[in-house]
């Protein structure tokens, strides 16, 4: 059938009872404390009780004005006091709803980029330092040495962008890029992904992609974006936009 307004609710409050176990005494014990004699209806005898001329309370003190006999029956609806909830309609909740801290976030994360070139050794690890960072919502990162040391376990995904300038002339030359997990207490490290650019190919701006998840299951641990070379000299391509060279990270929600 149709109907005008809001539409009916389709579950209800119950407000909580306590009976009591009633002799000849004008003192009991309520379930729960209340403020005012206004936060129950008491009823002895099947008959509502007029608050403050037949009972006070303080707290969990209820005290009758004249004393019950042992054969009456006697027992107080909590007026303030619900049991039972209304059911929210279906995407009726929103984020804004939420207390802080109830949802959660893929943090820590962060993303940093090279701002200038930077020089690879040769024949040697070279860790790029994204010294400019677009976000770091943990503080995570360190710009200084380009370590992210994340103080939150679970999952991550990692990524990374590496853009190399210069020309690699010998068939045996080549360029790799690696993200590298680092212990930091037992000092060995694992490379995550590797990446192959250049071999032996001449050239500039040879770019190289990577990306891998990783559990992060030891707060030692922390995780460096590396080129090795063997071509001579050659650099890291940096840029003010980040889009040449950049590391980023951030953790899954439910992994």
């Amino acid at each position: 059938m149709s109907y005008v307004g809001n539409t009916p609710a389709d579950k209800f409050l119950t407000l909580e009872k306590q009976s009591f176990s009633v002799s000849a005494t004008t003192g009991y014990t309520l379930s729960h404390s209340v403020s005012s004699p206004q936060d129950i209806r008491l009823v002895i005898n099947n008959v509502p009780q007029n608050p403050n001329s037949s009972y006070t309370v303080n707290g969990t003190a209820l005290t009758l004005s004249s004393a019950t006999s042992s054969g009456d029956t006697m027992y107080c609806v909590f007026l303030g006091k619900a049991i039972g909830t209304v059911a929210p309609a279906s995407n009726s909740v929103t984020s804004s709803m939420m207390a802080s801290g109830v949802l959660p976030t893929n943090t820590p994360s962060f993303h940093a980029h090279l701002n200038s070139n930077q020089s690879v050794s040769n024949n040697s690890f070279t860790t790029v330092i994204c010294g400019t960072e677009l976000y770091d919502s943990d503080g995570a990162y360190t710009t200084a040495n380009g370590q992210f040391k994340p103080q939150t376990l679970g999952k991550y995904v990692l990524y990374a962008k590496t853009n190399i300038t210069g020309g690699l002339d010998g068939s045996a030359e080549f360029v790799d890029s690696y993200l590298i997990r680092r212990d930091n207490s037992a000092s060995s490290n694992v490379t995550l992904v590797e990446q192959t650019s250049g071999d032996g190919a001449s050239g500039t701006n040879v770019g190289t992609t990577l990306f891998t998840v990783i559990n992060h299951t030891d707060l030692n641990d922390y995780y460096t974006l590396a080129v090795y070379q063997n071509g001579g000299s050659l650099n890291i391509a940096g840029d003010s936009g980040g889009k040449n060279t950049y590391f980023g990270a951030y953790k899954l929600i439910g992994a």
